[in-house]
């Protein structure tokens, strides 16, 4: 699972080393917001990988100097309603391996969505979270209306989209969106020491654990009632 797949691999970049396969979106022109075709491919690999024994762990990284804006808007607008739903966040979720969200910057809306899809993150010094689905008048479609308020608290998740403010990483550790902040020269080995130990534990016990978290907290009756209610708001039906 090394190859990045047609012309638009290369703005996701698949990388395959000793059981950790790293995804990094690599569009830094464009804050790294993801196009359809990214989405799509992060939709595909993410199927690929339970059933891939050469991987252990995934991570989601992103070159300096953002991690994601989320989907790219200007597309949307383009497409209209010839855009079909994906759904990228889901798709990270599914992974029944760990998922590391290894966040270098900026960490905005979809691409909260997809950090906060992540079984854990860690975090640049330069890295801050911000959601602005609300100031942009969408609704969240890719998990974040569930797994925010489950990571930082409700008053928190709901002064974040209520005033889109930008949360730095270390208000982020305290809150628990986060587990580690890092200097941003050490993000990349911190990282790989992280994915390298879970690598290491057994796999089968590993995934069962996760599950029983994932199962436990309420999470996909909320991611539900997200789906529902973004289905029946009138904004583009793709936006993350």
């Amino acid at each position: 699972m090394t190859g990045t797949g047609g012309s638009d691999g290369d703005l996701l970049r698949t990388d395959l080393d000793d059981g950790v396969l790293t995804l990094t979106i690599a569009r830094p022109e464009a804050k790294n917001a993801l196009t359809l075709a990214m989405r799509q491919q992060i939709e595909r690999v993410c199927a690929q990988v339970d059933a891939d024994d050469d991987v252990a762990v995934v991570v989601l990284a992103a070159v300096d100097p953002v991690f994601c804006a989320g989907a790219d808007i200007k597309e949307i607008a383009a497409l209209g309603a010839a855009l079909p739903p994906t759904n990228p966040g889901a798709a990270l979720r599914a992974v029944r391996k760990p998922v590391i969200g290894a966040v270098n910057g900026a960490c905005v809306s979809g691409g909260l969505e997809l950090a906060l899809s992540c079984d854990w993150i860690i975090a640049s010094e330069q890295a801050f979270f911000a959601d602005t689905h609300a100031r942009l008048g969408v609704l969240p479609r890719w998990g974040l209306s569930a797994l925010l308020p489950r990571a930082v608290g409700v008053r928190l998740a709901k002064e974040m989209t209520a005033t889109g403010r930008r949360v730095p990483a270390a208000e982020a550790l305290r809150a628990g969106l986060v587990t580690h902040v890092v200097p941003h020269t050490e993000l990349a080995d911190r990282v790989r020491q992280s994915a390298r130990a879970a690598a290491n534990t057994d796999r089968a016990a590993l995934a069962a654990s996760l599950a029983l978290y994932d199962a436990g907290d309420g999470t996909e009756e909320a991611l539900l009632r997200e789906r529902e209610r973004a289905l029946a708001w009138a904004p583009p039906p793709t936006f993350g």
